[in-house]
């Protein structure tokens, strides 16, 4: 690298092709230096083309942003475009949005005047910054300087208003006002809809789009299978399949992931497998990304073996993969094996903490294997030595600890002690423990407790109408269900659904949709004919 640092002659390179074959060459911070030290005995020390290319080769290539800001800290009257490439820089990191937000104020300070590629990377960080009104600020701003009918400032105001100000209305308005919609206007728009969970409006923008790319469809899927709506998400990753044989457009690791999600979901083990075919004919599955997402998926469909296979083969797991597999192993009871697991992390190290989903897991398994002091402790060592704050999961979990081992003092206790709102999981958990243990006094609170929360749902009335019927308190029966008929409250029906020719089937109560309910009720007649003859 040293030889390479001599000037060039006049009949030969240039000095910015001789520093571009420098930096392609460059894989190290001592070879930057070098470079560097090279411009200053050159008189270019302060030369902003020559500057800009090396903050961004160390933001970027080296990714060092402590040598790059201390370049650009070193520069005399840095231009537009190397503000530029280090706000970019620090706003790819959330841990330096402040810092970014602070040069835009040096910068706006100085007199230096903004272009229109500065503001989406600023509309990144002022939400972290400036809470909660930070958009709203920004845009004010915006539109003082004159930016504001530049598609890719709108574009990033529709995004930074669905994302952080949850404003889809503010944002649709932006939307509509672009008059160039590129395919990544479109996607920020669906993108916003499927985070407040309007599905209908994602898919209707998904289906205007006058092109798609990778990320749209990525965005679409993703937002089903993240809202629940695991079938229109499968049916949209075959979409996708199918329309993009002949072009670039292939399912990705992110497209695949949440297909197998919805997958997982679905209990739909034989697609699951032809996606993992998939994912190894495309060479697709080298990182802990699509490993964690195969894990979850064979997990949900009650294949642990093969969970268990395609974790030993992961050399790097991350956090997301022990999760994965310590839930695995919880949902199908498992116990003492996924407390291995959770053991095995631990003595791994690779500065790997557990969080939040990790302690769910462990609640569960201590759930389902009876082990209510080992629970206690996981809950405690959670709380003290993590100081992860319980959210209503683990206190679900807990609450189903305590009650199906009828420590019912306990878990009350734990229910008054609550810092966040009981929710139907909770009273939901400790009335189905009641049922069990005939504890009858606390079964009847717990009943009224989820007619406080949902009083629309008639499965609760009847409920509690049962109840008195157990109790022989025939007024208190009549009362309800004289309380349900005025309501009118109705009874989220029952729902099973199964996988046949991979097309899942889907069944609810006293439903008769199914395009297959003649054939499939004869055959039902015939199995209890068959029952009485035996």
């Amino acid at each position: 690298m040293a030889a390479l640092l001599t000037p060039p002659l006049a009949s030969q390179l240039t000095l910015h092709q001789y520093v571009l074959n420098i930096l392609g060459e460059c894989n190290s911070l001592k070879h930057l230096k070098q470079l560097q030290a090279f411009l200053l005995t050159q008189g270019h020390g302060q030369t902003d083309i020559y500057a800009f290319k090396l903050i961004r080769f160390c933001a970027i290539t080296l990714t060092d942003l402590d040598y790059a800001r201390s370049i650009f800290d070193h520069l005399a009257s840095p231009n537009i475009y190397l503000y530029t490439a280090m706000i970019t820089a620090l706003a790819s990191r959330p841990q330096d949005h402040s810092s970014a937000l602070t040069l835009f104020r040096t910068m706006m300070r100085q007199g230096t005047q903004p272009n229109h590629f500065i503001y989406p990377h600023v509309l990144r960080c002022c939400h972290h910054v400036l809470e909660p009104h930070g958009t709203e600020a920004l845009h004010n701003q915006i539109l003082k300087s004159g930016f504001g009918g530049y598609p890719v400032v709108q574009t990033a105001l529709v995004d930074s208003y669905s994302r952080f100000s949850s404003n889809i209305y503010i944002a649709r308005m932006l939307f509509d006002e672009i008059s160039e919609k590129s395919v990544v206007s479109w996607t920020a728009m669906m993108s916003g809809y499927t985070r407040v969970g309007e599905m209908g409006n994602a898919i209707s923008i998904f289906e205007r789009m006058p092109e798609r790319d990778v990320p749209s469809w990525n965005a679409v899927i993703g937002g089903c299978a993240q809202n629940g709506l695991f079938s229109e998400a499968i049916s949209l990753f075959r979409k996708m399949v199918n329309a993009t044989e002949s072009t670039i457009n292939r399912p990705n690791q992110v497209t695949v992931a949440c297909a197998l999600s919805a997958f997982g979901h679905m209990g739909m083990l034989q697609l699951g497998k032809c996606i993992h075919g998939y994912i190894y004919r495309n060479v697709l599955g080298s990182d802990s990304y699509i490993s964690n997402a195969l894990v979850d998926m064979y997990g949900k469909c009650g294949s642990w073996r093969e969970a268990t296979m395609m974790f030993d083969r992961t050399s790097m797991k991350s956090l997301t993969l022990w999760n994965s597999m310590i839930n695995c192993y919880a949902l199908h009871g498992q116990s003492m094996t996924a407390i291995g697991v959770f053991d095995e992390m631990m003595r791994c190290g690779y500065d790997t903490k557990p969080d939040e989903v990790t302690f769910v897991g462990l609640l569960n398994a201590c759930t389902h294997g009876g082990l209510v002091e080992k629970g206690c402790s996981y809950f405690n060592l959670m709380t003290h030595e993590y100081g992860i704050e319980p959210q209503i999961q683990h206190y679900g979990c807990l609450i189903d600890l305590l009650g199906r081992a009828g420590q019912f003092k306990e878990a009350m206790e734990v229910i008054k002690g609550m810092r966040i709102a009981p929710d139907e999981v909770i009273w939901g958990s400790l009335l189905n423990s009641c049922k069990i243990y005939g504890h009858m006094d606390l079964a009847e609170v717990a009943i009224k407790k989820l007619i406080e929360i949902d009083p629309n749902n008639g499965g609760y009335g009847t409920m509690l109408a049962n109840l008195y019927g157990e109790l022989s308190n025939w007024d208190e029966v009549r009362k309800v269900r004289k309380m349900l008929k005025q309501q009118d409250a109705h009874k989220t029906p029952g729902c099973s659904w199964i996988e046949v020719d991979n097309q899942v089937n889907q069944f609810y109560s006293a439903d008769k949709t199914h395009p297959q309910t003649e054939e499939i009720y004869m055959t039902l007649e015939s199995l209890l004919w068959l029952l009485l003859l035996v």
